[in-house]
């Protein structure tokens, strides 16, 4: 029983996390234990399915109001997730620019407070991830967004286990992801692809797995270190890169 709840808990701690969907824990719910974050981590491709669902679900209900709809569905989705992500692209673009002017990156990284560079580019990346998923499901490939946010979010499995990072709940986090974990989850997600879209979903993981690299080395870096705003924005910018590639190859 007790494996049981840490499973429930788990689940229910990544909707919670990763989501604004409503979610009520017990007081005495310890979410700290390292199996259920463990599971919480396992969980988190499926959220993004979930998320995706419901995406699609507005998309169809709003139908009716013709390219208006895909516009909806776009913002719906992001505002699923709270931002959350989309937050770190402002505070990671301030902290590289801090960076340059021979500021603490890390300090401005920490920082609640958001500076303009950071705000232009969090306004650029916006308008262009709600221009790709308009054209997206114009072109009737609605489905490759499930793909690509459980892939986005399975990629955060790897960028936390491969990497070190300056962030005590990240590096609890790191401790707490099981090789199994990553194993069986990279599993679930492949074979709900490959029903999806198909086998052409291989070339879309291989891609957004180098992306992963390649932009977590270019911000470690930048910055100097990694935490939990460079995992959120190379999530976005892989969503991005991995919906580019969709629409480039095979719309």
């Amino acid at each position: 029983m007790s494996k049981i709840n840490d499973i429930k808990l788990g689940l229910k701690f990544s909707v919670s996390y990763f989501s604004i969907l409503p979610i009520n824990f017990k007081e005495n719910d310890d979410l700290s234990k390292k199996d259920i974050l463990n599971y919480m981590l396992f969980f988190f491709p499926f959220v993004g399915f979930i998320l995706g669902l419901i995406t699609l679900t507005i998309l169809n209900l709003t139908t009716n109001l013709a390219w208006i709809s895909s516009i909806i569905a776009a913002v719906v989705y992001m505002v699923l997730y709270g931002f959350l992500h989309t937050e770190a692209i402002l505070d990671v673009v301030d902290a590289i620019y801090a960076k340059h002017s021979n500021k603490d990156a890390y300090e401005v990284i920490k920082d609640p407070t958001v500076g303009a560079m950071g705000v232009l580019y969090s306004v650029v990346f916006v308008i262009l991830k709600i221009s790709f998923l308009v054209f997206l499901f114009k072109n009737h490939y609605e489905f490759h967004l499930l793909v690509v946010l459980m892939l986005s979010r399975l990629m955060v499995l790897y960028n936390i286990k491969l990497f070190d990072f300056k962030s005590y709940f990240v590096e609890t986090l790191k401790k707490s992801l099981s090789s199994n974990c990553l194993i069986f989850s990279t599993i679930f997600v492949s074979i709900l692809s490959i029903f999806i879209i198909g086998f052409k979903f291989l070339w879309i993981l291989i891609l957004s797995f180098i992306f992963l690299i390649v932009v977590t080395n270019f911000l470690k870096n930048k910055l100097g270190f990694l935490n939990g705003d460079t995992i959120g924005a190379t999530l976005e910018l892989n969503e991005l890169f991995m919906l580019f590639t969709i629409l480039i190859f095979f719309v």
